[in-house]
């Protein structure tokens, strides 16, 4: 089978009712993304940070995967498929997806402020006084802005390995996840779903310029004709 790697964003993830990281005019519920993103936000206002994350995390638990996850998950049944993901959430696993590389961290998980290594599944509230057996506090298991991102590497060598590539819910402007696709072979096929596309077609590169709900689909079913036989 071929090997598919699938790049998504908060696109996919805001279909289902999940709101993206960040409005129009950079704030998320009126914060300032460095005050609750940041190491320098952490250490300034733990307790603002720690309600931030769990009012994602209680909203998270209420949503469910789209078509668009469950139209990827199926595509395993074809392809060797590595969702490697913006998204902080679990959609791509709970619609079936096996094989997903979250490079800015997951929601539903906590890790120590003393180890970082040391991470729990979590699907409650992370509050002031929950401590890691270290008893040092615990905080969101998410990468923030001046963190290392430590799939990194993973992620550039299931690019480096693809047949073919999709793009789905990102305008990859955003580094270091942007600079993945520059670790694609050569002549690559690419498949790109944005309802506004900010690049055009070429011989290697196929656009869908609609949402992924309904792009995706259309997608499975061409890559499918053109790549299983």
């Amino acid at each position: 089978m071929k090997n598919l790697v699938v790049l998504t964003g908060a696109g996919i993830s805001a279909e289902s009712g999940i709101k993206t990281f960040r409005d129009a005019d950079g704030l998320w519920e009126g914060h300032d993304v460095m005050e609750v993103a940041s190491p320098l936000g952490w250490e300034k206002n733990q307790a603002m940070v720690l309600d931030f994350y769990n009012k994602r995390r209680q909203q998270l638990l209420n949503v469910k995967p789209n078509k668009a996850h469950d139209v990827l998950a199926a595509l395993e049944s074809d392809f060797n498929v590595t969702i490697i993901t913006q998204n902080i959430d679990d959609l791509h696993e709970r619609a079936g997806s096996s094989n997903v590389l979250h490079l800015h961290g997951e929601l539903l998980k906590a890790r120590s402020t003393f180890d970082e290594n040391l991470v729990l599944d979590w699907k409650q509230d992370i509050n002031i006084g929950d401590f890691c057996e270290h008893n040092f506090q615990l905080r969101p298991h998410v990468v923030w802005f001046g963190e290392a991102v430590p799939m990194m590497e993973k992620a550039i060598q299931k690019v480096a390995d693809a047949d073919v590539i999709a793009i789905i819910g990102t305008s990859m402007q955003v580094y270091p996840a942007a600079g993945l696709i520059d670790f694609a072979p050569p002549k690559t096929p690419v498949y790109f779903i944005d309802p506004n596309p900010n690049i055009k077609e070429n011989k290697y590169l196929t656009i869908y310029a609609e949402k992924a709900v309904s792009g995706v689909p259309k997608l499975a079913e061409e890559l499918r004709e053109k790549f299983v036989s």
